[in-house]
C-alpha cells in the first residue's frame, strides 16, 4: 500500500526555510541598508522588532516584513545591500 501522507525529514525542511541574505548573497542584519527590488519601496533600512526583522523604507516611510521580500526560486532576499 502506497503511503500518501510520509513524515518529512527535518533536514529537508531545514532547507527550504527563507535565508536573510540579499539576491548576490551577502548577510544581512539589524541597521544595513539596502534598496529593494519589491514594492517601490526604494532605499531601506533594517530593523529588528520582537516578531522579526522589517525593511523601513527612507523614501516614503513604509515598514514591509522581511518574509515578503523572499524570492521563491531561491530563498534570497529580493534587495541589494548598500556598502556604506
Amino acid at each position: 500500500m502506497i503511503n500518501f501522507f510520509k513524515k518529512r525529514k527535518s533536514g529537508r525542511d531545514k532547507e527550504k526555510e527563507p535565508k536573510f541574505i540579499d539576491v548576490d548573497g551577502n548577510p544581512l542584519k539589524e541597521g544595513d541598508m539596502v534598496e529593494s527590488l519589491r514594492y517601490e519601496m526604494g532605499k531601506c533600512r533594517i530593523l529588528s522588532t520582537e516578531d522579526g526583522y522589517l525593511y523601513e523604507s527612507l523614501e516614503n516611510g513604509k515598514q514591509m516584513n522581511w518574509l515578503k521580500m523572499v524570492d521563491a526560486s531561491t530563498n534570497f532576499q529580493k534587495v541589494k545591500k548598500i556598502d556604506t
